[in-house]
């Protein structure tokens, strides 16, 4: 008897000892993973980015730059994907990268130039200003700041910076759909920069093989200007700016190489570099998934009761919402909104009527932005609230489907059961409409850079509604009272309560906007998207002359500008556009051939056969290439001596 309690005591002192030893071999190879990604990546100490001042910058504070970025696969092997990811058509990849076609395929580590637009962003009071470009970016499953960055962005930016450039999220918590900023480090170039024709500060991560010498040989600079900007010892992985006078042509491969046959020593050789990437790859993912169940553990144990109220708070505003619903006895219409945006519930935040009410003090005059538009404040996040009827439901679809850096963002939406409205609820843009600034504001104008920077972000968010949605997005009511501007002067596009998705339909319905609508519109009710291209046409000619879109005896602004300037040659056209252009940019130093470039695309957006009319990825290169082109000076002025020709 005692014997077999002896052997029940030595049995459990054995299980016990193994399963220290369990533990302890789970624990180091924890370890071994936790320290095997910085042993790999070094970076500098200062990861979340390049502060700058706006005066560093070379006409205020942005500039229009390039990446130097590397398609990879599986999901980075063709421009539309890569320009999806950095908001950039494929075209403006293709053009500065020497790639024939849009189209063309791409191969494993082909080099591109990726335009960009940098600017020096204001974080917070306490860490100052960062230069970069800030680029929306949807989360997707399995997401994280730090696979974002290093992956899909190839360490162009730090996970470190886009946490601080999105305060208000949560690295460990989240959200698939959640728009989230990632800034891309770039630099422009300083006023001693450009004397020395150091035009473009192209962002590049430096590789492993790489040292300044070769860095320098692959983009035609000398490695004594790389070792100005960024110092003598740039480490693995740093994004570093290297100075040229001009892109560089990169050598791109004619077509994409086909496999080559099977050799029986490579291949013995790659069976065996397989075999460790693949025992790589596989530590790695064990080591990923302990790293996942602990942290889900102690994410758990620390933020239990907090999820679990935030939880429970959401579910008693969907069940108060249905409630709500059923007791009140809504109308049919309102019923079927009701049915309709249920799907909403769980993408976009529902806000409670008392909340819009305590935030707009009733929604008293005193808080009106315009139109409908209510100023807010709700927890300490100022939003813009847009009071509705219950015809919200066409916008709500829309807006579920764009998300784009130059589209004003949907934060949420609430229904009033007892009054039957709909409150739409949108990030606040700080500086108010394009209109206000350009026929209302006397004490501050707007200089030809701003102006064409405005332009090309109002081009870029219609060519994401035009080209990468499914159907197409028209929204047809492009106007300069529905482009904001925001604290940096960067455009959004606004109210989407007229748009429609699918094109090249018919309606009897005419809505609109008057100056802004197309010829075959009115006509016959033909919407396509070079609907918006025509209303473009008119903002870029209010942008050139400061004049409304339709003055007070009743005449068009489109219509005059293509009478004044129709049938003229370049020269003419140029006499003409002196007298016709807004006074406050003659006491500018830009280029004529930027005001001539912008002034024949709004000509070519007014084409009244909508075929001739050009597309949106058109436009923005054209537009792009004018912004390249507006500053750059010369002594031969044309009609004022601050305005220099090329």
């Amino acid at each position: 008897m005692s014997k077999t309690r002896e052997e029940q005591k030595g049995n459990t002192k054995m299980t016990s000892s193994k399963q220290q030893h369990v533990s302890l071999l789970l624990l180091f190879l924890l370890c071994f993973l936790l320290l095997l990604p910085l042993s790999h990546a070094q970076r500098e100490p200062n990861s979340t980015g390049y502060q700058c001042t706006e005066n560093q910058n070379q006409t205020g504070n942005s500039c229009q730059t390039y990446v130097f970025y590397r398609a990879k696969s599986p999901d980075f092997l063709d421009l539309a994907s890569i320009g999806d990811l950095f908001s950039v058509s494929r075209l403006m990849i293709s053009n500065h990268s020497n790639i024939s076609s849009p189209s063309a395929p791409l191969i494993q580590d082909q080099p591109l130039f990726v335009p960009i637009s940098c600017s020096c962003n204001n974080i917070n009071s306490t860490f100052g200003s960062i230069s970069y470009a800030g680029l929306s970016y949807i989360i997707k499953p399995n997401d994280t700041f730090y696979l974002v960055s290093t992956n899909k962005f190839q360490n162009l930016t730090t996970y470190e910076s886009v946490e601080l450039v999105n305060p208000t999220l949560v690295a460990t918590d989240l959200q698939i759909g959640t728009n989230a900023i990632f800034p891309v480090f770039c630099k422009c170039p300083n006023s001693t920069q450009l004397q020395n024709r150091q035009n473009y500060l192209i962002s590049y991560v430096v590789q492993p093989s790489d040292n300044v010498s070769s860095i320098a040989s692959t983009f035609g600079t000398d490695p004594q200007s790389i070792i100005d900007i960024n110092g003598n010892n740039p480490e693995l992985f740093d994004t570093i700016f290297v100075p040229v006078t001009q892109l560089p042509e990169l050598s791109q491969p004619a077509t994409a190489p086909s496999p080559s046959p099977t050799v029986s020593a490579p291949a013995e050789s790659d069976d065996r570099k397989g075999t460790v990437i693949g025992l790589a790859i596989g530590l790695g993912i064990i080591g990923l998934l302990l790293i996942l169940v602990i942290g889900v553990w102690i994410y758990r144990e620390v933020l239990f009761k907090d999820k679990l109220w935030v939880m429970g708070d959401e579910e008693r505003q969907r069940r108060q919402f249905y409630e709500g619903t059923e007791k009140k006895g809504m109308k049919e219409e309102g019923m079927k909104l009701m049915a309709n945006v249920s799907d909403c519930l769980d993408k976009y935040r529902v806000f409670g009527i008392e909340e819009l009410r305590e935030a707009t003090n009733g929604f008293h005059d005193s808080f009106l932005i315009q139109g409908s538009v209510y100023k807010g404040t709700i927890a300490g996040e100022v939003f813009a609230i847009k009071k509705m009827k219950w015809n919200a439901y066409e916008e709500l679809k829309i807006l579920q489907k764009v998300n784009h850096g130059n589209l004003v963002k949907l934060e949420g939406f609430c229904i009033d059961t007892e009054e039957a409205n709909c409150y739409l609820i949108y990030e606040y843009v700080e500086n108010g409409s394009l209109y206000s600034w350009l026929h209302e504001h006397k004490d501050e104008k707007l200089n030809w850079k701003t102006r064409l920077r405005i332009a090309i972000d109002v081009a870029n968010g219609l060519q994401y509604i035009h080209e990468h949605t499914r159907p197409r997005v028209v929204h047809k009511d492009i106007k300069s009272s529905n482009i904001l501007l925001d604290s940096n002067m960067r455009a959004k596009i606004a109210n989407f309560g007229l748009a429609k998705s699918g094109c090249n339909a018919i309606t009897m319905h005419i809505v609109g906007t008057q100056g802004y609508i197309p010829p075959e519109y009115l006509a016959d009710g033909v919407v396509s998207t070079k609907m918006d291209v025509f209303s473009f046409g008119v903002v870029l000619l209010e942008l050139i002359s400061a004049r409304e879109a339709i003055d007070e005896d009743g005449n068009l602004l489109w219509a005059s500008a293509t009478r004044v300037f129709e049938g003229n040659d370049e020269k003419e056209k140029a006499r003409k556009l002196m007298e016709w252009i807004d006074r406050d940019i003659l006491r500018e130093t830009c280029s004529m051939e930027s005001l001539m470039s912008v002034l024949n695309m709004a000509l070519g957006c007014l084409h009244r056969d909508p075929s001739k009319r050009p597309s949106m990825v058109e436009t923005v290169y054209t537009l792009s290439k004018s912004e390249e082109a507006g500053f750059e000076s010369s002594d031969d002025g044309l009609g004022t001596p601050k305005l220099t020709a090329r």
